[in-house]
């Protein structure tokens, strides 16, 4: 590491100290699996949405075991609203594998923990310098934010060589003495910079503490940086939704495929069109259709425009070929529902 590399260390180790975040509950503890919860569920996850999920994820499956011996859908349930549910499922295998391969402990190294389900090199790295004070960097996108603009970085990210550059740059800022201490708050630093002052859009460089050395503030172009040229386009979708109830409360839900949108979740049975909805609800006997208006579930790079109709039946059919089952408003909170849905139920239950 330069010289000028250990003053950075140093001043983002002393500014933690001083002005960074130190309220979040996760920051309490060096606790391996409190920090790689609290990691899964911030990815791409506003810290305020994350809060009130974690505590109460704790208070159902406080430690590994608990939570390698529940069920997926007792997870899926648990995670519902939170989005991005492949980080549930990857959560679930990851806790059976700690238990089945490291004896119900998180491996110390990071490059161990990067081989768990759902653990990439960044997150592995965070857990490894918060609990272990291993001399490690990371590269979530506040992080690389920060860096870029320090540093000047003009590689195109979309890249994978300048990503790989990037990372061994950021290896070369890390501190090197008294680890265990110096580590957890360097690496805690960087990521308060993110989200307290090097903001996307208008950042605070002037209570910054390394205005001095920020490359892009020098340049008077701080929006310049990260460079990534590949860019994911929005794209809009419209699904039908048959919210298929009997005069009993029961509704029929459907387990999602493995892969894509909801994945692995339960769902209403959703059609591509009008159309296909209205011929199939034609063929059940005595339903009573309702259209409501369509609404807008915005996913990161998805608009789903959502269509609902309510099929009324008096009693609940017996639906042959079909994969799925009723359930009555007592076992909706016990099931992994995506968070639209489970508002729809709710408002009918």
């Amino acid at each position: 590491m330069s010289a000028a590399g250990g003053a950075i260390a140093a001043q983002v180790v002393c500014w933690q100290n001083e002005k960074g975040r130190k309220h979040l509950p996760w920051q309490q503890t060096r606790d391996p699996y409190r920090v790689w919860l609290s990691e899964i569920m911030l990815q791409q996850t506003q810290v305020t949405t994350v809060l009130d999920y974690y505590a109460r994820f704790l208070e159902r499956f406080p430690a590994v075991d608990v939570l390698a011996r529940a069920s997926q859908d007792e997870v899926l349930a648990m995670w519902s609203g939170l989005g991005y549910y492949s980080r549930a499922r990857n959560l679930h295998r990851c806790a059976q594998q700690v238990v089945a391969l490291h004896g119900g402990r998180f491996p110390e190294s990071a490059a161990v923990l990067a081989s768990l389900p759902g653990i990439g090199r960044s997150t592995a790295g965070a857990i490894a310098a918060f609990c272990f004070g291993e001399r490690v960097a990371i590269l979530d996108a506040n992080v690389r934010r920060v860096l870029t603009r320090l540093l000047g970085f003009e590689g195109d990210l979309a890249l994978v060589a300048q990503e790989r550059r990037l990372w061994a740059l950021a290896e070369g800022l890390l501190p090197v003495e008294n680890l265990h201490e110096t580590m957890p708050r360097y690496t805690q630093g960087l990521m308060d910079l993110g989200a307290m002052v090097c903001l996307p859009s208008k950042p605070l460089c002037v209570v910054c503490p390394l205005q001095q050395q920020c490359q892009a503030l020098a340049q008077g172009d701080t929006g310049r940086y990260p460079v990534r040229t590949r860019k994911l386009l929005r794209k809009s979708q419209s699904w039908w939704l048959l919210l298929l109830q009997d005069d009993h409360g029961n509704v029929w839900l459907q387990r999602r495929p493995s892969r894509g949108i909801w994945a692995g979740l339960y769902c209403l049975p959703v059609f591509a069109q009008r159309l296909e909805l209205l011929e199939y609800a034609s063929q059940l006997r005595g339903a009573r259709l309702t259209e409501h208006p369509p609404f807008l579930h915005v996913l990161t790079h998805r608009d789903l425009h959502l269509h609902v109709v309510d099929a009324r039946i008096p009693d609940r059919l017996d639906l042959h070929g079909e994969q799925g089952g009723w359930h009555g408003p007592q076992a909706w909170a016990g099931l992994g529902l995506p968070a639209p849905v489970r508002k729809l139920l709710a408002h009918r239950g």
